[in-house]
């Protein structure tokens, strides 16, 4: 039976990833703190996990949907730095290591940009808190030296879905009237659909010749005006009061939260994907929320 390792297997994402995989007949082990599953601790559980499998995906890591104070900054970074350390360790202890490893990054790597798209190869690089941690853990994957597995950074954009994510947060605002533009309206929503997602994971384990940072994100990134649009026609709600910059301040602070979710451009298009010939099956806004709502 082939085998797959999903380590941060029990949010949102790897849930989803649990359930197709063992659709398509794999074996699923799943490194996570919860008790049911290898524990993180447990080094000589994860090598014999990795040991003759083909694939693992990490999605490891503290969600950042919180206060950046000092103890949650530490924690989020720790988090993904950690994890990612110990399955590098322990692949190069293994004598038959997984073919593949591909490891979360994230598309909020490159700089707020509302001039232009960001690629790969074009990319910018931005600053702050956020975008260390990006390229600390990003840093930290490729540090291994791997001879017998592909390393893949997965940059993903912000992932859609039914049951989870970001869309709950969003569908209840539209719900009570509270889903108009948020600061400007004029910043970047890049996204991806959670299957589009899973069949890149597939496409790329395929393409055996691929390795290095791919931008996982959907071809038609929208503005945060046309998002709000989208979500309030899908859901069949009017109007929605806008939501300006320190409004934002003040919810996030009562929500826990920051308001760099929302007011930061993320403008980020899969260039290398479609280079190589993946075709999106949800590649627009409208066709993913009509699937999701």
């Amino acid at each position: 039976m082939k085998k797959v390792v999903i380590a941060g297997g029990t949010g949102f994402i790897g849930e989803y990833f649990h359930e197709k995989f063992e659709e398509l007949g794999y074996e699923v082990s799943i490194i996570s703190r919860q008790k049911q599953h290898i524990s993180w601790e447990d080094q000589i559980g994860i090598i014999e996990a990795l040991e003759d499998s083909e694939l693992l995906i990490n999605l490891a890591g503290k969600s950042v949907n919180c206060r950046y104070n000092e103890a949650n900054k530490k924690e989020i970074m720790n988090s993904r730095i950690r994890t990612t350390t110990i399955l590098g360790e322990s692949i190069q202890a293994c004598n038959n290591p997984p073919k593949i490893w591909m490891n979360s990054s994230t598309a909020t790597i490159y700089r707020h940009a509302e001039d232009r798209p960001m690629t790969e190869e074009k990319g910018e690089i931005g600053s702050g808190f956020s975008v260390n941690v990006a390229t600390n853990w990003e840093r930290t994957f490729f540090s291994f030296d791997l001879p017998k597995t592909r390393q893949i950074a997965l940059r993903i954009a912000i992932v859609l879905g039914k049951n989870g994510g970001v869309i709950i947060p969003y569908r209840n605002l539209v719900k009570f009237g509270l889903g108009g533009f948020q600061g400007t309206g004029n910043q970047k929503f890049s996204w991806i659909h959670v299957e589009d997602l899973f069949q890149i994971v597939l496409f790329l384990k395929d393409k055996e010749d691929l390795c290095g940072v791919f931008n996982c994100s959907s071809p038609q990134p929208v503005s945060n005006r046309k998002l709000m649009q989208e979500l309030r026609k899908t859901m069949n709600v009017p109007f929605g009061i806008p939501s300006p910059k320190w409004m934002l301040e003040i919810g996030s602070l009562l929500i826990k939260t920051e308001t760099e979710l929302v007011l930061k451009s993320r403008w980020v298009l899969p260039e290398r994907l479609e280079r190589e010939g993946y075709t999106f099956t949800f590649g627009t806004l409208d066709k993913t929320l009509q699937d999701i709502l």
